[in-house]
């Protein structure tokens, strides 16, 4: 079904960038993300190029928005009531989890978007990578209201990206119901920090147990849900 132009307001728009992405994940599940061209998006969403020209400047430009959702659906379960008694491990785990988690429906293209960027090659696409990664940690440090300084908050850093990097790679290959084994391994991975005081660990008010959950939970900041 083709996608029918709407009235060009900033939500709209915001609106129209969701959905190209949106499709774009969809043509990959049926094929691979290597094989889908922008052209393609636009001819399956009744649009031109030029209209995804405004909000994707390349191919890897949707992977970046992929990313950048998943930043969002952890931000907005970080805002939850609930969050503020976690203690820093256990603030830690639920954002991790809930970022990975956002993507689950996904997890094939997610897999297929990291090796297109990281192909030879794409040295370019590998140093936003790159960044990418030390962004998304820094918004993990952020919702745990991790507030060290100086050589600490720089140990915190490196121990934080290595945590979550393992507990990636292992999600994007993790056929359990509800990736309940990359929760386990978090919660290893996590608690092995704490105790050699590679993490702060000062407890919070309430007790959080490693999640779960059911992936379809999961919703976009726009309302709709991830499928």
């Amino acid at each position: 079904m083709a996608y029918q132009k709407s009235k060009t307001t900033d939500q709209t728009a915001d609106e129209l960038a969701e959905k190209i992405l949106d499709y774009a994940v969809r043509l990959a599940e049926q094929s691979s993300w290597e094989s889908i061209r922008l052209h393609q998006v636009a001819e399956e969403m009744g649009i031109d190029l030029q209209t995804i020209q405004r909000f994707y400047r390349q191919k890897d430009d949707l992977v970046e928005a992929w990313y950048d959702r998943a930043d969002r659906a952890m931000l907005a379960d970080a805002a939850q009531e609930d969050y503020q008694w976690l203690s820093p491990r256990e603030r830690l785990h639920r954002s991790i989890f809930c970022w990975l988690t956002s993507m689950q429906h996904h997890r094939k293209v997610s897999r297929e978007m990291l090796g297109y960027k990281f192909e030879l090659g794409h040295i370019h696409l590998q140093v936003l990578g790159l960044l990418r990664i030390s962004r998304t940690v820094q918004w993990f440090l952020e919702a745990a209201h991790r507030d060290s300084v100086d050589l600490k908050r720089i140990g915190e850093e490196v121990v934080t990206t290595g945590i979550y990097l393992t507990t990636f790679a292992h999600w994007l290959f993790d056929e359990s119901r509800s990736a309940e084994k990359t929760s386990q391994l978090l919660d290893r991975l996590l608690r092995r920090a704490e105790s050699f005081t590679l993490l702060a660990s000062t407890t919070g008010a309430g007790n959080y147990t490693p999640p779960a959950s059911d992936p379809s939970d999961q919703t976009q900041e726009n309302g709709s849900v991830v499928h």
